[in-house]
């Protein structure tokens, strides 16, 4: 039996047989974890305290474009 390893699942173009193309090669399994972890940190709620902050930040921004 033949064993089924990365070049033979892919052609010299780095396709799959069945046609479909892999753009982050050996490395999409990586990508997908990060890709997963980045929507879960994006997803996040932004803390209370830091919400505040943020909104001091910009109410002290037009004070310092009117000098």
């Amino acid at each position: 039996m033949k064993e089924m390893t990365k070049d033979s699942l892919t052609g010299a173009n780095g396709r799959r047989r069945d046609g479909s193309a892999d753009p982050l090669g050996s490395n999409s399994e990586i990508g997908r974890k990060l890709k997963q972890y980045y929507d879960e940190l994006v997803s996040d709620d932004v803390p209370d305290r830091f919400a505040q902050l943020l909104s001091q930040l910009e109410q002290a921004e037009p004070a310092q474009k009117k000098d």
